[in-house]
C-alpha cells in the first residue's frame, strides 16, 4: 500500500518528468542519428576509428563488426572496438561520429584517463548494487525491517554513483572524437564536423537524462522510508 500512495506523489512527481525527459532524448537520438546516416562523407566508421586511434598515438587496438542497431562499444578487456552494421563500412557523418566516440574511448584507456579508471575499478561493486536494490528495498518495507530498506537505498546511491561517473567518460571521449575529426582532416569540412557533434550530443543526453531518472527514483526511495518511519 506505502508503494501505491507513494506512486500517486513522488512516483509523479519526481520519477515521472525524469523518464518523459529520457524518452524524448532516446528519439533525439534516434532521429538525429538517421538524419546524419544520410549525410555522406568520404570515410567508413571502421576508418574514421582508426584515424582517431593513429592521430592519438594508440596502436594495438582491433576494430571488428558487431550485428544489432547502435550496438558500437569499446571492449576494454580485449582491446576492441566493435561497431554495428550500421557504422562499420558506412561512409556517413553519423557512423564516422560514433565510431570516433567508440575510439575516443580506446584512447581514454591507453592514456590512463582517471574517470573510466574509477569507474572500472567501481564497476563490480555498483553492478551488484544495482540488482539487490531495489528487492532489499520492497522486502524491507514489506516486513517493516528498517535496515533492509537502508541497505538497498545505499546500494541504489553506489550503482547511481556508476551513472554519475559515466558522464565525464561520455563527454570527454566525444570532445577527443571531435576533436580528432576536425584538427586532422577525418571529415572533409566543417558542416560534417557540426552534424558528428549534434549526433554526439544527441547521446551523451541519453546518459544525463539516463541519470536523472536514477536520482529520482534514489529521492523518491528516500521520501518513502522517510514516510515510513513517521
Amino acid at each position: 500500500m506505502l508503494f501505491y500512495y507513494g506512486l500517486d506523489y513522488y512516483y509523479l512527481v519526481l520519477v515521472l518528468p525524469a523518464i518523459l525527459l529520457m524518452t524524448i532524448a532516446q528519439i533525439k537520438v534516434k532521429t538525429t542519428f538517421s538524419k546524419y546516416s544520410n549525410v555522406s562523407c568520404n570515410i567508413s566508421g571502421a576508418e574514421a576509428a582508426r584515424r582517431v586511434l593513429n592521430t592519438n598515438g594508440v596502436s594495438g587496438v582491433k576494430i571488428e563488426r558487431v550485428s544489432g542497431n547502435l550496438t558500437d562499444h569499446f571492449d576494454p578487456k580485449t582491446n576492441v572496438i566493435r561497431l554495428s552494421d550500421a557504422v562499420y563500412d558506412s561512409r556517413t557523418v553519423a557512423a564516422a561520429g560514433v565510431a570516433a566516440h567508440e575510439a575516443g574511448h580506446a584512447v581514454q584507456y591507453a592514456l590512463g584517463y582517471a574517470p573510466i579508471k574509477i569507474r572500472s575499478a567501481i564497476y563490480p561493486v555498483c553492478n551488484i548494487g544495482s540488482k539487490l536494490a531495489i528487492p532489499l528495498v520492497m522486502f524491507g518495507f514489506l516486513f517493516s525491517f528498517y535496515y533492509l530498506i537502508d541497505l538497498g537505498i545505499i546500494f541504489f546511491a553506489v550503482a547511481l554513483l556508476f551513472q554519475l561517473v559515466t558522464l565525464p567518460v561520455e563527454f570527454n571521449a566525444s570532445r577527443r572524437a571531435i576533436s580528432a575529426l576536425s584538427e586532422f582532416g577525418i571529415l572533409a569540412n566543417e558542416d560534417e564536423v557540426k552534424g558528428a557533434k549534434k549526433v554526439l550530443f544527441a547521446a551523451a543526453m541519453t546518459y544525463v537524462t539516463s541519470f536523472l531518472v536514477s536520482l529520482a527514483q534514489l529521492l523518491r526511495l528516500l521520501a518513502l522510508a522517510n514516510r515510513r518511519r513517521r
